[in-house]
């Protein structure tokens, strides 16, 4: 069999993996222990970001004609992907806090939504909170003048209760 039959299923498999992706996410993983990368496939794994190292000719056979196309310049040293099909900040940001741990992972770019963005612009990315801390603050904020609005009309039924029966004692003029 050929190299290029061998090499055929695994950049299928690349173009499978960021198909559809809301984000993208390559991170040199050079330095990392055996320990430290276990732990980093774990996180991400429970929190339904797929990981996985290929080769950088691989990434950028399978990157040429998607939106990911911007990433092949970046394919220098030992990569990996990190790749999220639900939340398109959740790579970026467990990424970032892993590497708070771990200075040794490094975020090297992404695509985001179809967007391309450098190390710094990843680093701006992993300070965004989850869709589901954004939705709760939504909510939040849409029920406390609902709440602030109700305590005061508990306060002036309070007041007015204390004051009935006071007017119901004073003599009839």
């Amino acid at each position: 069999m050929a190299k290029v039959e061998q090499k055929k299923p695994v950049v299928e498999e690349i173009a499978g993996v960021i198909e559809d992706a809301d984000a993208v996410v390559l991170v040199n993983y050079s330095g990392l222990t055996v320990e430290q990368d276990t732990a980093l496939r774990k996180t991400l794994r429970e929190n339904g970001v797929a990981y996985k190292v290929y080769k950088n000719t691989m990434m950028n056979f399978a990157f040429q004609g998607t939106p990911c196309e911007e990433l092949c310049k970046d394919l220098k040293g030992t990569n990996a992907l990190a790749v999220s099909k639900d939340d398109a900040t959740a790579p970026a940001r467990l990424l970032a806090e892993f590497g708070k741990k771990n200075p040794k992972l490094e975020l090297v770019s992404a695509v985001v939504e179809g967007n391309y963005y450098d190390a710094e612009g990843v680093q701006a990315l992993s300070k965004i909170p989850s869709r589901e801390v954004l939705l709760s603050r939504l909510l939040g904020s849409m029920q406390s003048p609902i709440a602030n609005f109700a305590r005061v009309l508990k306060q002036i039924a309070e007041k007015d209760g204390e004051a009935a029966p006071a007017e119901e004692a004073a003599p009839a003029e």
